[in-house]
């Protein structure tokens, strides 16, 4: 059997990362086999351990991938708005909406990932990876606030919550309940103007 070239190998290892960032938010960091994966890569189970010594350090290096996409999402959001009530309305906006919710597959690491790591003992690569991540989202995140760190922490928190939460419920009217919840704390509306138009008549 012909020898796979160096830039095959790289770009095996790349689809299979791609691969498993997908699966894990979707399913779990436990909840799929390497045969999953692999079958998602399209390659074949017995190629894995000639990229990865084992499916955690997989399971690490995938969790690293989903935050660099989503922080990058995030602040390339920010970027493109003009100030910061446009930045958090197209951050925020949709991130209490269903299609987020219903698809965690393609959606935020954190919250995808949490459920799994309030199990995931100390000190492990994987929980590393994941603190450092959750720490440069917060550093995305703060730029949205004008607030204290301990007021915008609080709000992080919430955001994160009712997006779990609404997994946890789905299917029931408190799935829909805890997401608009949150957004309408986040997102308040705005309220009509109600003053009189100084260029209106006065009533008599």
């Amino acid at each position: 059997m012909p020898r796979v070239s160096r830039k095959q190998a790289d770009l095996n290892r790349g689809i299979i990362v791609e691969a498993a960032t997908h699966l894990f938010r979707e399913r779990g960091l436990h909840g799929i086999s390497l045969s999953d994966v692999m079958a998602a890569a399209g390659l074949t189970h017995g190629g894995f351990y000639g990229h990865f010594a084992s499916k955690e350090a997989l399971a690490t290096e995938a969790c690293q991938k989903a935050f660099e996409h989503a922080n990058l999402g995030w602040q390339e959001k920010i970027s493109r708005s003009e100030d910061l009530p446009t930045a958090r309305e197209a951050i925020l906006r949709p991130y209490f909406s269903a299609n987020h919710r219903d698809n965690p597959g393609d959606g935020c690491p954190i919250s995808a990932f949490t459920p799994d790591m309030c199990h995931e003992p100390a000190d492990t690569a994987l929980q590393h990876a994941f603190i450092d991540g959750v720490e440069t989202s917060l550093e995305v995140f703060a730029q949205l606030q004008d607030e204290d760190r301990q007021a915008m922490l609080a709000k992080y928190a919430m955001m994160i919550g009712a997006v779990t939460l609404a997994r946890a419920t789905r299917g029931s009217s408190l799935s829909d309940e805890f997401l608009d919840a949150v957004r309408n704390t986040l997102l308040p509306q705005k309220k009509p103007d109600t003053s009189v138009d100084s260029c209106a008549p006065v009533p008599a």
